[in-house]
């Protein structure tokens, strides 16, 4: 099997209400990558905060008295931290310049998801408010406008516990399934697996990154293009949700 990584380097930067789905088919075009049947589309979640106008200007907030108290402890600008505060459904963990959060998604990730990164100062960009929605809605443009079939994901760059270093993961999916359950099928010696499941949107979401890179690449947009897993995962309603792990079952917190 061979997958390629295609990255879409003339993606203008991105203003409210423009339209995501009709500039990645046109610059795409431009550089002569056809969208074809199976590509699954990787977009950076900065891109999409900035077309649905949710980018946060820390210049606005007035921090309350918890924001400024966190923000003694960690060393983080107390707006930044207010913002913070305000995306998150749970402070988890506060820490010399990180805080742990559960957002208001139920992912849990540092600052909330929060990133000052690839967007003006005194800026910062959030979570989408429903990646999910955010990933339906251009998969299905895209879609109509190509009459191929694709999948669309969110991805956001995070940190993990007990390992240094970001990753690419996926927080909004569409067209596909977010997690392949694998239980039943046989291994190399043929024996059953029992509880096998693949996090394929993270492990897709990371293999962009790649490409996308964290710097000044202007890359927001890659094509992952061969996957061979696509027809048997393809699935219009399937959604992020099982990507997160129960409550119950987080032996971390």
């Amino acid at each position: 099997m061979c997958v390629n990584l295609i990255g879409i380097r003339k993606i203008p930067l991105i203003k409210e209400g423009d339209d995501l789905a009709n500039i990645i088919i046109n610059i795409a075009n431009k550089e002569g990558v056809e969208i074809c049947n199976e590509d699954i589309i990787v977009i950076a979640e900065t891109a999409i905060a900035k077309a649905e106008g949710t980018v946060i200007d820390l210049k606005l907030i007035k921090p309350s008295v918890d924001a400024i108290e966190i923000s003694e402890k960690t060393g983080k600008n107390s707006k930044l931290v207010e913002a913070i505060i305000g995306e998150s459904a749970d402070i988890i963990k506060i820490g010399p310049d990180f805080i742990i959060c559960e957002t208001k998604h139920g992912f849990i990730c540092a600052n909330a998801g929060i990133d000052e990164s690839n967007i003006e100062d005194g800026f910062a960009t959030p979570i989408p408010i429903n990646p999910d929605k955010s990933a339906e809605k251009i998969r299905k443009e895209i879609e109509t406008q190509t009459k191929k079939e694709v999948a669309v994901i969110i991805s956001d760059t995070q940190g993990r516990p007990f390992r240094e270093g970001a990753v690419g993961v996926a927080i909004g999916i569409s067209g596909m399934e977010s997690v392949w359950d694998q239980k039943g099928k046989l291994d190399l010696y043929k024996r059953p697996l029992q509880t096998t499941k693949i996090a394929v949107a993270d492990e897709l979401a990371s293999a962009a990154s790649i490409i996308m890179g964290q710097a000044d690449e202007g890359i927001p947009v890659v094509i992952i293009r061969g996957v061979n897993y696509f027809k048997l995962l393809r699935n219009k309603i399937a959604n992020s949700k099982p990507l997160i792990r129960p409550k119950e079952y987080d032996v971390f917190r």
